[in-house]
């Protein structure tokens, strides 16, 4: 037993584009911010050792700095640098929750196709640097079932760097049916800034104007230059913008984008932090729509590369009819009837209803097909941490972890038995 009443677990949630976390059972993240990380390099004259300085958390990475480069350590979705896990980790434990992890059990979600590789050195950095007395690594998939109740269900995880589609039976993700597309929020946010612009609309990092007040109400914006800013931080600060605007603005369409019917849609206004208005039109309706159809990607202009990387992308619904038709036939009536939406990219506005729509022309006639998505949106773009922090204030739950004392006896392998 580690926790008894008095030590809460805590539960981390590190996706490709926010950190999430807090103490299990809690109904909310007490953390929540980006996981990418700025690096400056700080040489020393005397000498000659650069040394990477990390900054992390919303607030470090607001502050620009020169020659300050912003880095993921995720590439394809796996981690490939594991210093800047570690720096996020330790921001969130030392800076956000402000806990010695020495005291904590763990809970860490984990992508559905994480390698055996990646888990091993997940737990053996764990344990070994910050000395966490038990740890368990969870299934994405697998918690957002837990967060909406079901043991079995098929999960659409709409992710920042991907999207995931992956089966959950009686609390296991069956592996060989998982589906993976590359498109997530962030391209889909990458997609917005293009589009705009290519009508002319350059958003203005927050860094590179200040606005000073004339008169009452009467704001004048004056541009500063900082020649010595790296383009990935210009890049970070425009998306931090532009995807406030797809969060606003965008929802899916009932029917298929197609140019001519969404030609004199009525604009929707943008403020944008430089006091400039934007109007958006049909860019509301074709960004979401390449969730459902990718090769409106082709449409947007300076996307075109992206055709190389994913040329066989597919939409939603076909990603979720192909899982369903690699499991077990007995199981997939139960699959179609309860299909959960997680992820921020799942939480967009008409989403549920889309996918449920295009499923159902698409499924065949003996399946009841019920896409369903939490009321609010918090709990829809948290489910992953939400169903981290029920199960690891189970009381039931307690004689599963996989305690630092089993690590130092069978060794780091020990925790695919331990964590199936």
């Amino acid at each position: 037993m580690y926790g008894g009443d008095e030590v809460s677990a805590i539960v981390i949630d590190l996706g490709s584009h926010t950190c999430k976390a807090g103490y299990a059972g809690e109904d909310a993240p007490k953390a929540v911010f980006p996981s990418v990380v700025g690096s400056t390099d700080q040489t020393d004259v005397d000498d000659a050792t650069s040394k990477c300085k990390l900054y992390v958390g919303s607030q470090a990475l607001g502050f620009r700095r020169d020659h300050m480069e912003v880095l993921s350590p995720f590439k394809d979705g796996i981690v490939s640098d594991w210093d800047m896990v570690d720096s996020i980790w330790n921001h969130a434990f030392k800076e956000c929750l402000l806990i010695d992890p020495k005291e904590h059990p763990m809970l860490l979600a984990e992508p559905s196709s994480n390698s055996q590789q990646q888990r091993e050195r997940t737990a053996e950095l764990i344990f070994e640097k910050y000395n966490v007395p038990a740890l368990f690594l969870a299934k994405n998939a697998v918690l957002t079932s837990f967060a909406s109740g079901r043991a079995t269900s098929l999960v659409v995880d709409g992710g920042g760097g991907s999207t995931i589609i992956a089966p959950v039976h009686d609390g296991y993700v069956l592996q060989k049916a998982v589906a993976s597309s590359p498109i997530g929020g962030e391209l889909l946010t990458d997609c917005l800034l293009k589009s705009l612009e290519s009508k002319g609309v350059m958003i203005k990092p927050r860094y590179s104007f200040k606005r000073k007040e004339i008169q009452l109400g009467v704001c004048q914006t004056v541009d500063l230059d900082f020649p010595s800013t790296t383009e990935s931080y210009r890049l970070y600060s425009q998306r931090v913008i532009a995807s406030d605007i797809k969060e606003c603005v965008c929802r899916a369409p009932d029917t298929p984008y197609d140019e001519s019917s969404y030609s004199n849609i009525p604009m929707t206004p943008y403020e944008l932090p430089d006091g400039q208005t934007i109007e958006i039109g049909a860019d509301r309706f074709k960004i979401p729509d390449i969730l459902f159809n990718p090769s409106l990607i082709q449409t947007i202009p300076g996307m075109e590369n992206f055709v190389e990387i994913a040329p066989n992308a597919r939409g939603l619904p076909q990603m979720a009819i192909e899982s369903i038709n690699k499991c077990e036939v007995d199981i997939r009536r139960e699959l179609y009837s309860s299909i959960l939406l997680a992820g921020g990219t799942a939480s967009m506005q008409q989403l549920k209803e889309r996918l449920e729509k295009d499923l159902l022309e698409e499924s065949p006639q003996a399946a009841r097909v019920k896409v369903l998505a939490s009321g609010n949106a918090t709990e829809r773009r948290f489910s992953v941490w939400i169903g981290g922090s029920i199960l690891a204030s189970l009381g039931s739950f307690q004689q599963t972890w996989f305690s630092k004392s089993e690590y130092e006896e069978h060794g780091v392998s020990y925790v695919q038995r331990k964590c199936p």
